[in-house]
């Protein structure tokens, strides 16, 4: 519907503002979001569970507050998708493993919480891979998330249900989380924005493992500015997170401002070491070319991430060690394969292991860091091969080499994931195979606000030219479902709606 497309096209940010003027009504936009979900739904499998009804509740309660100039939160009457891993009080969260089909957490965790206060209406859960486990979102429970660019190619994960429903605007926000690349990557391959903020920024209590900087909960959005929005709802102190420090959240809530003329800027390919097929480096050169100008300077270098594979394989290791030990020895058959193999790697690890990963970190953080002396980003491709069909579980090999396991393609993204500096990707034209490409943009050591003003000025710089700015799908050949996706549910929840 043309008055559908005139409210759902508004960015977040605008939508608030008009909820604010009384220019637009919570219960109108929620009405849009579900015709929207279940037109366009069926063709990407990116919602998965619902609570249209306990939405609709709450928009009228919203709409009433906005009538009566009442004090509004910063996501008042925003509709929010929550992914999959993240406990949703009375709204089925499977974490994509058949083991918790009907599980329906009694509360909301800590950044859940945060959002629901600020406001924002929670429609329903985005789609994930078991566990999170990998960067394709598919799950015996809910099936596979289709590209909106192509439904039988690859969304990204493990937060590819968040990014598909933003790229086909279904909803306004969502949330999402990164250990390996989880919010850069389906940002990436799906044309929007995915944001890893620093550790400790976002707080996050669903780790049992307090002190473990590479997992972090953060925002996504179709724009910088919305992405923004969502962040300064979700960011500032908490005790639950030991890394948590503190933060004013409302300096998050716009991206500042900044004259990219004075930014010195690097660039590379593959961080010295990343497997990259030979069309990204190709399009990563382009892309590049097309931007240098906006810079003071424009260089490429060459950057020593050492031992990084092996280092993150180690540290990655440890969570699954903790996770999946009980359930990997009473019954290992009941866990996907990609949670099995992770396990199965780490159990063959020992102390020694970790002690050589976590000085190894350390390395590669500090020699990292001193690129940062003379420049002030780092762009590099966000992922390194355009889509390919959801059917393969994850890629074996790029350029005709093996890769090492089921997470070496995510390279580009977990480099930086151990060096715990914020990044974003931000959409930047499509790849070689007409779909979406994606600008990972790398800041210094705790600088979430200059990064993220950085990767405004960019998004807006982009959309001036037409070989860098955003690509959009084509919803209207998103009008069937796709009945593919939907070929590996076997445990299919008993209900979808919980209200």
């Amino acid at each position: 519907m043309a008055a559908d497309d005139a409210i759902l096209s508004l960015t977040s940010v605008e939508m608030r503002r008009r909820i604010g003027t009384k220019e637009l009504s919570p219960v109108e936009l929620l009405e849009a979001c579900i015709r929207r979900i279940e037109a366009i739904n069926p063709a990407v499998n990116a919602v998965t569970a619902t609570c249209f009804a306990r939405a609709r509740a709450e928009a009228a309660a919203a709409e009433k507050a906005a009538l009566a100039g009442e004090a509004l939160g910063p996501l008042h009457g925003l509709p929010t998708g929550i992914k999959d891993l993240e406990e949703t009080a009375g709204l089925l969260t499977t974490y994509g493993s058949p083991l918790y089909r009907d599980n329906i957490p009694q509360a909301d965790n800590t950044m859940v919480g945060r959002v629901r206060k600020a406001g924002a209406i929670i429609v329903g859960k985005t789609n994930v891979p078991e566990f999170g486990a990998g960067a394709n979102s598919r799950n015996v429970v809910w099936g596979a998330t289709g590209n909106p660019f192509a439904p039988l190619l690859n969304a990204g994960g493990s937060s590819g249900g968040s990014a598909v429903a933003l790229a086909t605007d279904m909803l306004p926000l969502c949330t999402g989380s990164d250990t390996g690349g989880s919010l850069r990557i389906p940002g990436a391959v799906n044309g929007v924005v995915g944001y890893r903020p620093s550790p400790g920024l976002v707080p996050n209590s669903k780790t049992a493992r307090g002190w473990a900087n590479i997992s972090v909960v953060g925002p996504m959005g179709r724009t910088v500015a919305d992405t923004c929005q969502l962040l300064a709802a979700q960011a500032g102190h908490d005790p639950v997170d030991p890394l948590a420090y503190p933060v004013d959240p409302h300096a998050f809530g716009t991206p500042g401002a900044v004259d990219l003329g004075k930014l010195k800027v690097a660039w590379t390919k593959d961080f010295g070491q990343c497997p990259v097929d030979n069309g990204i480096r190709a399009v990563m050169g382009d892309r590049i070319a097309g931007m240098r100008h906006l810079f003071k300077s424009c260089d490429r270098v060459e950057l020593d991430f050492g031992e990084a594979d092996r280092c993150f394989d180690v540290l990655r290791a440890l969570a699954f060690v903790q996770r999946y030990q009980p359930q990997y020895e009473k019954d290992k058959s009941a866990l996907g394969p990609n949670i099995r193999a992770n396990y199965e790697l780490a159990s063959g690890m020992t102390l020694a292991d970790v002690a050589w990963a976590e000085a190894e970190q350390t390395r590669i953080y500090r020699r990292f860091q001193q690129t940062f002396r003379d420049y002030d980003l780092v762009l590099a491709p966000t992922v390194p091969i355009s889509p390919f069909p959801w059917t393969n579980l994850y890629l074996a090999e790029v350029n005709g080499a093996p890769l090492r396991n089921y997470y070496h393609w995510l390279a580009l993204t977990y480099v930086i994931t151990i060096v715990n500096n914020p990044a974003i990707s931000i959409p930047c034209g499509v790849d070689q195979a007409g779909m979406p490409f994606g600008l990972q943009i790398v800041g210094p050591a705790r600088g979430d606000r200059p990064l993220l003003a950085a990767a405004h000025a960019m998004e807006l710089a982009f959309a001036r030219n037409p070989k860098l700015a955003r690509p959009r799908p084509d919803l209207g050949k998103l009008s069937a479902p796709t009945p593919e996706l939907k070929s590996i549910v076997t445990h299919p929840p008993k209900k979808s709606e919980m209200g």
